[in-house]
Parts: structure tokens; C-alpha cells; sequence
């Protein structure tokens, strides 16, 4: 049977400090640490043999699957960065504290920003000290660097990725592990469980807690999914 392994990455600084973080290249805490440990001990239970890892340009992301990787003893497994896998941008708001700009905003505005399929943040001030632009990674990766993005913008550069890189792979019966972040995680999930556009933005996707979904053979159709660590479940949208 083909698995396929989503992590979002363990919690981040900015997660801690609960800030709008997007494409800022933030850290892991400890307690981030402490979750990829395990995230990598509940994939090596599981006994599969996996073929091959993506993971985003992002640190708190590829640390997560260093870490997870050397918990499994599977350190050699190849590593694919892609800048499409990245969270999703999330312009002008990036750095600032979410309850503060609810505060400053309005509750009801910032939910828009946050959660809205298709609504993107105000754009990003090119004199930003969060500017990425100029960040070599997206030189050498090629990127098209966004200024702001709704979810929908998200998973129109994710699905194209998905489709070209690891779709093939997973029809070919190599399971994987991809390792990356909240919004570009939900991309993928909305397009492996073919969820709506209003019903996509209520999932939510625990840090460092790996999803795994059952994939029938020669298809990227999920025929089961579980979270490996159930105390820190979320609910996810139904296999059809």
C-alpha cells in the first residue's frame, strides 16, 4: 500500500509569540523540537518504508524533517526543497501579533484575512523589513515571490507543484513524506480529499503530528487517513 506522511512543522517562535509569520524564515522553540522527536518516533513505529521527503525552503519546516528523519534512522532518505511548498504569504500582516491586530482591526476583518478562501491580506510594504525578494534561497529556487496571498493563491502554486512532482511518484506506489507548513498542508488536503472551497478553511492541522493517508494503488485517491498521535488530533474531512 503507498503512504503518504503530511507534517506540519513543530511550533515555531513566532507560533509561540502568535504572530502572523508567512515566508519570515522563523525557528523552531524547544517544545517545536521536542514535537519533530516525536513526529519521527511515530513514523518509525509505523514500520513503513518510505522512498523519498519534500520539504518547503523554510527552516522551522526542513529542521522538522531533519529531526524527524533522524529519530526514523532514515537520514539518507533524499530530500527535495521546493519554494511551492512554502506557507502561505501573508503580506502586510507578516510579524505582527494576531490579538493586537484583531484589536486594531476588528475581529470580524482579520478572521476575513486569515480564513477567507479567497481574500488575501493587505500587501506587503516593499520597504518591509519582511521583504523576501531579495532573499538568495528565491534567486537560486527561481520564485516568484508574492506580496500577499489568500489560500486560494496558495494552492494555485502548491497544485501545480503536487501534480508534476509527487503525484508521479505516489502512482508509481513510493510513499513519502512531505514536510511543511499550515496553509500549503491545507492545499494538499483539499486537493487529495477534493474538500470545498467553504469547508477547507475550518481544517485545522496540529503542529508536528504526522498525517497519514492510505493511497490506493496507482492513484493518489486516499482510502484511510489518521493523525499518529490522537491526543492531538484534528478532524479531518471524510474519505469517499
Amino acid at each position: 500500500m503507498t503512504r503518504l506522511a503530511l507534517i506540519r512543522h513543530g511550533q515555531s517562535q513566532w507560533n509561540l509569540d502568535n504572530r502572523f509569520t508567512g515566508w519570515v524564515d522563523v525557528d523552531l522553540t524547544d517544545k517545536g523540537r521536542a514535537e519533530a522527536h516525536q513526529a519521527g518516533q511515530l513514523l518509525k513505529e509505523t514500520g513503513i518504508d518510505f522512498s523519498a521527503c519534500f520539504t518547503s525552503v523554510q527552516k522551522r519546516a526542513i529542521k522538522t524533517l531533519w529531526i524527524a528523519l533522524d529519530e526514523m534512522d532514515r537520514a539518507w532518505l533524499p530530500v527535495t526543497r521546493a519554494w511551492q511548498l512554502n506557507e502561505r504569504h501573508y503580506g502586510g500582516l507578516t510579524g505582527l501579533n494576531k490579538a493586537e491586530t484583531a484589536e486594531k482591526h476588528g475581529v470580524d476583518q482579520v478572521k476575513i484575512w486569515r480564513r477567507s478562501y479567497d481574500t488575501p491580506p493587505p500587501p506587503l510594504d516593499p520597504a518591509s523589513e519582511h521583504n523576501m525578494s531579495h532573499d538568495p534561497r528565491y534567486k537560486l529556487y527561481n520564485a516568484s515571490v508574492p506580496i500577499a496571498e489568500s489560500l486560494k493563491s496558495t494552492l494555485d502554486r502548491v497544485e501545480p507543484y503536487f501534480e508534476q512532482e509527487i503525484a508521479p511518484k505516489l502512482k508509481e506506489n513510493q510513499s513519502l513524506i512531505i514536510a511543511a507548513h499550515g496553509n500549503s498542508l491545507r492545499a494538499l488536503i483539499k486537493i487529495l480529499f477534493n474538500v470545498s472551497d467553504s469547508d477547507i478553511v475550518n481544517i485545522e492541522i496540529p503542529t508536528g503530528n504526522p498525517l497519514l493517508i492510505d493511497l490506493n494503488d496507482g492513484s493518489i485517491k486516499p482510502s484511510a487517513a489518521r493523525y499518529l498521535d490522537p491526543s492531538r488530533a484534528e478532524a479531518l474531512p471524510p474519505v469517499s
